[in-house]
Formats: C-alpha cells, sequence, structure tokens
C-alpha cells in the first residue's frame, strides 16, 4: 500500500514539475496567475483543507472523502488555465475494459473534469479552466466534483477492478481472526 501511495505522489510531483512552454508573460497574465493562486489558497484555508505549495504555481492538496479517506489532488496555474489532477484509484487487476467502459459512460455526466488513464494504466480526474474564471464559488465547485466523482465511484471501481484482490483479503483476515470491518461495502462479493 505504501509504495502505490508514494508512486502516485511521485507521478502527481511529476506532472507538477514539467517545464512550462516558453512564452512571453504579459503583466495582464501575471496578474491572472498570482490572482488565481491566491484565490485558490484562499479558497483552500476557508474550506480547511491541507495543501502543500510545491513550486510558485503548483499546490498538492487532499481532498477528504468518506469511501475514499482521501483524494490527492494536484492544482496547477498557467498564465492560461488552471490544470487539475487527482488521484482515483491505480490500475485495476482484472475487468479492464469494463472498468473504461464505466468511466466513458459517467464522462458525460461530470461537470469540468472527465475520468482519464495515464500511461501506467492508473486511473485520474482531470481538468482545465481558464485562469480568467478562477473565483471561490468555482473552487469549492471543483472541490465538491472531486468528492463526488471520487467517493461515488470509489467502492464501484474497486469491486470492478480489484475482486478477486478483495475476496483473497477478506478470507485472509479471516483466517488470522483480523476485522472486516473496511471491508463490508464488498460482502456481497464473498457468496
Amino acid at each position: 500500500m505504501g509504495s502505490n501511495i508514494s508512486r502516485h505522489y511521485r507521478y502527481l510531483r511529476s506532472i507538477a514539475c514539467r517545464t512550462k512552454r516558453s512564452s512571453p508573460f504579459t503583466r495582464l497574465s501575471e496578474f491572472h496567475v498570482t490572482s488565481a493562486l491566491d484565490t485558490l489558497r484562499e479558497s483552500l484555508i476557508e474550506s480547511k483543507i491541507d495543501f502543500e505549495e510545491l513550486d510558485s504555481s503548483t499546490l498538492l492538496l487532499m481532498v477528504p472523502g468518506e469511501k475514499k479517506l482521501y483524494t490527492n489532488v494536484i492544482f496547477k496555474v498557467s498564465d492560461k488555465t488552471l490544470s487539475i489532477n487527482a488521484f482515483v484509484i491505480r490500475k485495476p487487476d482484472q475487468n479492464i475494459e469494463r472498468v473504461h467502459e464505466w468511466l466513458l459512460r459517467h464522462n458525460a455526466a461530470t461537470y469540468l473534469l472527465s475520468y482519464a488513464v495515464n500511461e501506467l494504466g492508473d486511473i485520474y480526474l482531470v481538468g482545465r479552466l481558464p485562469i480568467g474564471l478562477v473565483s471561490k464559488e468555482e473552487v469549492d465547485r471543483i472541490l465538491g466534483a472531486i468528492h463526488e466523482y471520487c467517493d461515488s465511484s470509489f467502492n464501484i471501481l474497486l469491486e470492478l477492478g480489484f475482486a478477486d484482490a478483495i475476496r483473497r483479503e477478506w478470507a485472509w483476515r479471516l483466517s488470522r481472526g483480523e476485522s472486516v470491518a473496511n471491508l463490508e461495502a464488498f460482502k456481497h462479493l464473498q457468496s
């Protein structure tokens, strides 16, 4: 589990550390970048969401959830857009086509964000917002969307992509007399 978390953290940091395309900054774009970053910081502090500044244009934050305890998110501000990357789950072990089909069907109903798969097969929510539209209200909607989409899809995607692993974990815990409380959502897989 720890190695997966660090792998996803490294991937999110690699997104954050990619070099920007060289483009001349105007006073207006610098103003928009500074304003957007200030708005993001204020919104996150008001929402009591932990964040870390990775560099002068990138924030790493943890959006709390219920089914999924938290979601790692990168907000990257450029002179034109706010880029959003939120980790959903690692690459599924099984039923990859069914998982991808589920993601595609649900993309039609999402606000600003879409499910995407990276080069490793891990699943993310990604989106872009024009820099001039970054406001506290919009940040609140984005955070709400991340929470809703990650939390509501979490157990479904785990069941589709990791059913065999869940069954093995359930049996292993029972054989050792350990709790299966956090696997209760998957009790029906034991039949």
